[in-house]
């Protein structure tokens, strides 16, 4: 429930944020224009980006993006165009003057930077920066959304296929999901099962996949998080989320196999509250197996 958070505290964090970094003005860095369009600008970046990738990527409505993109052609600063490899999709980039632009806000920004810097202590420094980089990927970490997905979804084929190539990988004979326990669409279609999807700003970081029996324990299967975001908590995020779904279906246990190799996944199970039990099926690639009473 949202009376159990701490809002009050988050929302005066949030004003304080938007006000010391100017983002209320609008003529943000004394540049005569507001922030939404100084950081499209921004973001479009010295090589251009297609205009889906820029949406996904600010987490902008389409419409509210056109009219930002709008704004800097009538400026002189960008020109959105089909791109020359397909064109259904759109391209932005900078003109000369757009380039000229973002360097002359690359050099403001880093002046804004040093203005909050400059009048703390050395301690104080250390403390804020370090404090940043820690609020910085918790809201990274609050940004990635988990939803149940259809196996066939090509973001979710595009996971599994990362999932299977990095156990080949590091698994010392290599891996053939062939020789493996299925897991295939049927099976983790309700209500025989379920694949969750995590992405982020629109990019596909991470899956995890239960398999549901009737009368029996529930089957947590193929869980992989991208490199790119390991370190966020989303695989303890996904294992509860798998936990949970299985309970809710009328599951009292989940179990789930791995191979030693796999250690960092075998550190989250055990401190999720798995215990370590007898094998309890013939999967070739594993050597560890474990079980969990869900509530």
């Amino acid at each position: 429930m949202i009376s159990d958070l701490p809002i009050g505290q988050v929302r005066s964090f949030n004003r304080t944020v938007t006000q010391r970094v100017g983002a209320l003005n609008d003529a943000f860095l004394a540049r005569g224009r507001p922030l939404g369009r100084s950081r499209v600008l921004w973001e479009i970046g010295a090589d251009g980006c297609d205009v889906r990738q820029l949406r996904a990527c600010l987490e902008l409505d389409s419409g509210y993006l056109s009219r930002l993109l709008r704004s800097l052609e009538d400026e002189g600063l960008a020109v959105v165009e089909p791109s020359a490899c397909d064109g259904r999709v759109r391209t932005a980039r900078l003109t000369a003057s757009g380039l000229a632009e973002r360097e002359e806000l690359d050099r403001r920004s880093d002046a804004v930077a040093a203005s909050i810097l400059r009048p703390l202590s050395g301690k104080q420094r250390t403390r804020l920066v370090a404090a940043m980089a820690e609020v910085e990927q918790l809201l990274t970490a609050s940004a990635v959304q988990v939803r149940v997905t259809d196996p066939a979804d090509p973001a979710a084929r595009s996971c599994m296929a990362a999932y299977f190539a990095e156990l080949s990988e590091r698994f010392a004979a290599g891996f053939d999901p062939a020789r493996s326990i299925s897991a295939d669409d049927a099976e983790l279609t309700p209500p025989a099962g379920l694949l969750l999807l995590a992405t982020l700003r629109g990019e596909a970081v991470g899956i995890g996949a239960l398999k549901l029996h009737a009368d029996g324990p529930a089957e947590i299967k193929r869980m992989w998080v991208s490199r790119t975001v390991r370190g966020l908590g989303l695989g303890r995020r996904l294992l509860t989320e798998l936990e949970d779904n299985a309970a809710e279906r009328g599951a009292h246990v989940a179990r789930l196999e791995t191979n030693g190799a796999l250690d960092e996944a075998i550190a989250l199970y055990r401190s999720a509250g798995y215990r370590e039990v007898a094998a309890f099926n013939n999967e070739p690639y594993a050597n560890h197996w474990f079980e969990k009473k869900l509530t």
